[in-house]
């Protein structure tokens, strides 16, 4: 019996977007043959043998709308001379080259749309590219049967613009399975700080980094960890060196996965601090939360609405309930580091449990219905 073929799509590089790795992985277990297809840029990591097929995309552009044009073209033209039995459309920003192929090819197409894309700060700065890919949306949004996000309140936020079914996979982390886990000396990490990590390939504008390293002026006996990339790494890193704090904050480039998370699991606390003027981010719950959970660390939250639920829930972090500034951090993280030892017991407990049920094995459950009952 021939095996199914299935076409996953991104804009990435392929290297640290775990949600689409982990799609892949569950795809390819479901007896597909998978192709996961992005691009790849100058700084691009080499990929590790996946068990899946990829291909990347050298562009001419790789940046602003002529980038989305050729991506969209190139993805297009790709799609169309394969036989495929399944297109998987990750955000906006691969829809229309798939929609197109969908409608040509007659296959089955699943969008699975990652964030409130028409409201990240980047288009809300910039009106004009605001309209237009709210056009895009709104002219294939309601003719899509296959729809997935990565959370309730998002997912009420389409059903209600678009009046279609909108299903919920959460962007959970697997189980972390270290074989040997680094101790801080060997990973360069010292030994008497109190490490804040901040970790993640989209550090961006409103994401709250430049309020955690400003804070770090005012917080002694700790470190702030920041590992990932995006596009406020260099105003940071200048920032650092302007408040001259660099014992205080560190950088580290993106990493493959397993690496990553040796320096969560030997951190003290984690930050998910956006900022929740940002609808997008207000109702995010990014995959950096679940790999707190994973890494059994505390997390510090501004006030997001799917991460305060999570948090309250298992009660393993703490909510700054004031606004985000590097004044509120600063007193909110010396509050911690001055209570934590008293909690760290409850807290440790309370992480133990909630990593048994916040994980990518108990979730992929619900994405397996989802794949089974398509459209």
């Amino acid at each position: 019996m021939q095996k199914k073929s299935a076409i996953v799509s991104v804009t990435n590089d392929l290297v640290t977007d775990n949600r689409v790795r982990k799609v892949c992985d569950f795809l390819h277990a479901e007896g597909y043959v998978v192709t996961l297809v992005g691009r790849k840029l100058s700084t691009s990591l080499f990929l590790d043998e996946q068990t899946y097929k990829t291909k990347r995309f050298r562009l001419i552009f790789n940046k602003g709308p002529l980038f989305y044009l050729e991506y969209n073209l190139r993805l297009f033209l790709f799609l169309l001379l394969k036989k495929v039995d399944l297109l998987v459309a990750n955000d906006l920003d691969t829809l229309l080259a798939n929609y197109l192929s969908y409608k040509i090819k007659n296959c089955k197409l699943v969008y699975d749309t990652h964030e409130y894309f028409t409201e990240v700060p980047e288009l809300i700065d910039n009106p004009f590219k605001q309209r237009i890919w709210f056009k895009l949306e709104k002219s294939i949004f309601p003719k899509l049967k296959n729809i997935i996000t990565v959370n309730d309140s998002i997912a009420k936020l389409y059903s209600d613009k678009y009046h279609v079914k909108v299903k919920v996979i959460r962007n959970v982390s697997p189980t972390l399975k270290i074989e040997y886990m680094k101790s801080r000396s060997e990973l360069n990490l010292p030994e008497d700080k109190f490490i804040i990590i901040l970790q993640g390939s989209g550090i961006n504008q409103k994401r709250g980094a430049e309020e955690a390293v400003t804070a770090m002026r005012n917080i002694e006996k700790a470190i702030l960890l920041i590992i990932g990339g995006g596009d406020v790494l260099t105003t940071l890193k200048k920032m650092v060196d302007e408040f001259q704090i660099q014992e205080r904050v560190k950088f580290l480039p993106k990493m493959p996965y397993q690496e990553m998370m040796q320096y969560t699991r030997n951190a003290n606390l984690g930050l998910a601090i956006d900022h929740n003027d940002v609808l997008n981010h207000k109702l995010a719950l990014p995959n950096k939360l679940f790999d707190y959970i994973q890494a059994e660390i505390p997390i510090l939250s501004s006030k997001l609405i799917e991460v305060r639920k999570i948090i309250e829930k298992h009660n393993i972090g703490y909510v700054l309930e004031n606004e985000l500034t590097s004044h509120n951090l600063s007193l909110k993280i010396n509050e911690i580091i001055a209570i934590q030892k008293v909690e760290i017991q409850e807290l440790k407990q309370n992480l133990l449990l909630a990593k048994k049920e916040e994980n990518w094995e108990t979730e992929v459950l619900k994405l397996k219905e989802i794949y089974d009952n398509l459209l």
